[in-house]
């Protein structure tokens, strides 16, 4: 049997591409407290993620691009109020990493279909904007969404796990 060498260079340089694109990952690992609750203050733009006992962190967001009250329609640009919950996360999202927040309701969809219009739907917690496609010029750019960069819905998106509650404020 022959043994295959490599030159020195070629298996140097491997791993160092290996160790490097290891650290690429948006995927995090999270082992501090449990994350017991969500809450979103639109008017500060202010998100913060509480544990059993304190804050566990707080990130700037940006809204809706009509950020002012509570959805009602889909189209209106407008970030949800009141409780919801987390309830999906989508690895593959347009915006890096998303959450997704359990809008609309009951009472957001009848509502709405008392109103013959759609209450609209796919609201997330997400990464962004995307340079050259998303406006990066205006701080409340998303349709109703809630944004941060797309390193902190990194940390966000291994933290927070499906079924915590997340209570959003005017």
């Amino acid at each position: 049997m022959k043994t295959i060498r490599f030159p020195r260079r070629a298996v140097l340089l491997g791993g160092l591409a290996a160790f490097l694109s290891g650290c690429a990952s948006k995927f995090r690992s999270y082992d501090g407290p449990e994350v017991t609750r969500v809450r979103l203050y639109k008017g500060q733009r202010l998100l913060v993620l509480d544990g059993a006992d304190r804050v566990l962190q707080t990130y700037p967001v940006g809204l809706g691009f009509a950020p002012e009250g509570h959805k009602q329609f889909e189209g209106d640009g407008r970030t949800p109020e009141g409780v919801y919950t987390i309830d999906r996360r989508n690895p593959n999202s347009t915006y890096h990493l998303s959450i997704g927040i359990s809008y609309p309701n009951e009472a957001d969809i009848a509502f709405a279909e008392a109103q013959g219009l759609s209450p609209g739907g796919d609201i997330f917690i997400h990464g962004g904007p995307r340079p050259g496609i998303d406006p990066t010029n205006v701080r409340d750019w998303t349709a109703g969404c809630i944004a941060v960069t797309d390193r902190e819905i990194e940390d966000i998106y291994a933290m927070v796990k499906d079924g915590t509650p997340i209570h959003i404020f005017a």
